[in-house]
């Protein structure tokens, strides 16, 4: 028996296991969460596929999403890692995941955990939308807009509202499965 995705997930098993095991999952672990955050940045103008299909390779690449790793890169480690096509090569995104580290930790530092942090935006508990087709589904909302805004104003880089609704989406801020998706019901209750 099919089961009824959500009509982005297409028929590419590796996007359809990112749907059903991890899009839209509530996700509280801090390494987790900055994982998201840099891939998310380094989707902006590219498609997620893309972004999935070099996951392993920035795991690799950015010693597996380790803020306090990653915070430390110096220029010599930014040239190496622009020279790595497993990623995608480009100077701001490689030099904001840097940034975003260093931000990510002073985040840390004040609330305790970046978790504590982001899941403010949301009261602590997922969004349960009902949208019944793809093209219901906001680019943005007020919320992403708040988020987008805190953390540019805290210096990180490339949180635009689209990528920081991106986000919310991905680590379970927000539940944008259609609502005759299978795994909408599983992840409402």
């Amino acid at each position: 028996m099919t089961k009824t995705r959500c009509a982005w997930a297409g028929a590419s098993a590796l996007y359809q296991a990112y749907h059903d095991e991890e899009w839209g999952v509530p996700l509280h672990d801090e390494r987790a969460l900055f994982e998201f955050l840099i891939l998310e940045g380094a989707q902006a103008g590219l498609s997620w596929i893309t972004i999935l299909k070099k996951r392993a390779a920035y795991r690799d690449a950015f010693d597996n999403f380790d803020a306090e790793h990653i915070a430390r890169y110096d220029a010599g480690k930014i040239e190496s890692l622009l020279q790595n096509s497993a990623i995608v090569r480009n100077r701001l995104k490689v030099q904001s995941a840097v940034t975003n580290a260093q931000k990510f930790l002073a985040v840390q530092e004040e609330f305790g955990s970046f978790d504590a942090f982001i899941w403010r935006f949301v009261e602590g508990k997922t969004q349960q939308n009902q949208w019944r087709s793809l093209a219901e589904v906001p680019a943005s909302t007020e919320v992403s807009d708040a988020m987008s805004r805190e953390l540019k104003r805290r210096g990180f880089k490339f949180v635009g509202s689209t990528i920081c609704y991106a986000f919310m989406q991905a680590t379970g801020m927000a539940n944008d499965h259609t609502t005759d998706c299978f795994r909408y019901a599983e992840l409402r209750s």
